[in-house]
């Protein structure tokens, strides 16, 4: 039976959003997994002891947060980095001429290491633990674009390996989420202007010195926490970040 909070209670919060704490709660502890269909409005309220409109509440604002997916006729799923659509929520990058171009990842290293002050920082780590550094080439219609630096824990994505990465055909996302059961959520993302150094310049086939969009990103799944510490230099000769307000 659901427990009532008191009004007064400085912990109060509405009734569907406890519930949407409690499927949050399933999430993430792999009760349904990414692309299956939770159960329906129905089985919900009679499993938290609610009224069907309350589950419906809190679905739809998981919903518009793109945790859940309704699909009319068929139910609602957990939404998963394996849609298409998923790959432009948290790659903004567009081509100037317009139009939509085939990607590909190109993996160039990834080594372990111990966490040094700033990935311990972001990634709520302890100086010293163990994490994975993941260094990659994104391509669109075969022309580099992006290269990455990525920051990860090592516990969360043992057995991560460049082996696993080229063998990879999908989004790195994609991947984290199949093989190792992390779904990315949010991220906050900073961009700032910078130059290209020699090591950049020649990954992404452009002049040293040349402009590029710096873009350091935080990666958060369910419970806010943070999974990814990504840095990546874009080349916007052909290219913009595109970031639709409203």
């Amino acid at each position: 039976m659901m427990r009532q909070t008191s009004v007064d209670s400085p912990t109060f919060s509405p009734l569907y959003r406890q519930i949407k704490g409690l499927i949050l709660q399933a999430l993430d502890n792999g009760e349904w997994r990414p692309g299956e269909a939770i159960p329906s409005e129905i089985e919900l309220a009679q499993r938290f002891n609610v009224s069907q409109g309350t589950v419906r509440k809190a679905i739809d604002e998981m919903a518009a947060e793109n945790l859940l997916v309704r699909r009319q006729g068929k139910g609602t799923f957990v939404a998963s980095h394996s849609d298409p659509r998923a790959f432009f929520r948290f790659l903004r990058l567009v081509p100037i001429a317009g139009g939509i171009e085939p990607s590909r990842s190109l993996p160039l290293e990834c080594w372990r290491a111990k966490a040094g002050p700033e990935a311990a920082r972001v990634l709520g780590l302890k100086l010293g633990d163990p994490i994975i550094i993941v260094r990659r080439l994104l391509e669109f219609s075969d022309k580099p674009v992006v290269v990455d630096e990525i920051y990860l824990p090592g516990e969360v994505f043992a057995g991560l390996s460049l082996e696993v990465l080229k063998e990879s055909q999908g989004s790195l996302y994609s991947l984290f989420e199949a093989r190792f059961g992390v779904r990315m959520i949010r991220a906050e993302e900073r961009l700032r202007a910078v130059a290209a150094d020699r090591a950049s310049a020649e990954l992404l086939r452009v002049p040293e010195g040349s402009p590029l969009l710096s873009v350091e990103r935080i990666s958060f799944t369910y419970g806010d926490r943070p999974v990814e510490w990504r840095r990546g230099l874009y080349s916007t000769a052909a290219h913009c970040y595109l970031n639709e307000l409203g």
